[in-house]
């Protein structure tokens, strides 16, 4: 028999957590249980400071991906709760993967998908609220994929008034995009200030650049202005 599943951690539960500076994880895919998680020092990338090599650049302005938001939000955590290595544990239970699919129908939770060829190839997903975007997790099928996802992510936000992305940890490869460490303080002041909403959704800020004639064009364009 297969144990019970817990049942979703409500929404109003997880929006009170991320607006308080916490977040779940779990130990296992199979974990049942949560755990509430305030980092001594959160990664952030500042709006007008992302990083845009000059490689990411060129892979924009091909249009190597078409770029969606919020088309596949379950098959995009799907991924990003798959193991990465052989024998390595997923931090995204099938718990915490039920919470934030109940959270994406709510409107708090988003996805962008990267397509190539008609198949899912990169994406990420996140927490929305008030004009903060606390990015959870990304995935990348190919080459540049979860960088375009991310490139097309800061620049929807600028362009829709957004005032904070949260990254939670710090990585290397997250500071290669302009991903900075500020305390646990300083993030709670960032928080509070990015209060009240912002002048469009993620969704529709997508779109927007969707429907240009060249969307990699629009966004490497959008990217080298400074806001």
């Amino acid at each position: 028999m297969h144990a019970p599943v817990s049942p979703p951690i409500p929404i109003e539960l997880l929006l009170r957590a991320y607006r308080g500076g916490v977040f779940p994880m779990a130990d296992h895919r199979s974990d049942p249980e949560v755990y509430w998680v305030e980092p001594r020092e959160r990664a952030i990338i500042p709006l007008d400071g992302f990083r845009l090599s000059k490689s990411l650049k060129k892979v924009l302005r091909q249009d190597r991906f078409h770029v969606t938001c919020d088309t596949r939000f379950a098959d995009v955590i799907g991924e990003c709760a798959a193991p990465r290595e052989e024998h390595a544990e997923s931090w995204i239970s099938h718990r915490i993967e039920a919470s934030y699919r109940a959270l994406h129908a709510a409107g708090h939770a988003h996805s962008i998908e990267c397509w190539q060829d008609g198949e899912l190839v990169g994406g990420l997903y996140g927490v929305s609220f008030e004009r903060v975007f606390c990015g959870e997790s990304m995935f990348s099928r190919t080459a540049d994929a979860s960088k375009v996802a991310l490139a097309w992510l800061v620049a929807a936000m600028r362009q829709a008034g957004f005032a904070l992305l949260d990254c939670q940890f710090m990585t290397d490869h997250l500071a290669t995009m302009g991903a900075v460490a500020v305390p646990q303080s300083r993030y709670m002041d960032m928080l509070i200030a990015a209060d009240g909403y912002p002048a469009a959704s993620l969704p529709d800020a997508v779109a927007r650049f969707a429907a240009s004639s060249s969307p990699g064009k629009s966004i490497a364009q959008s990217l080298t202005q400074t806001s």
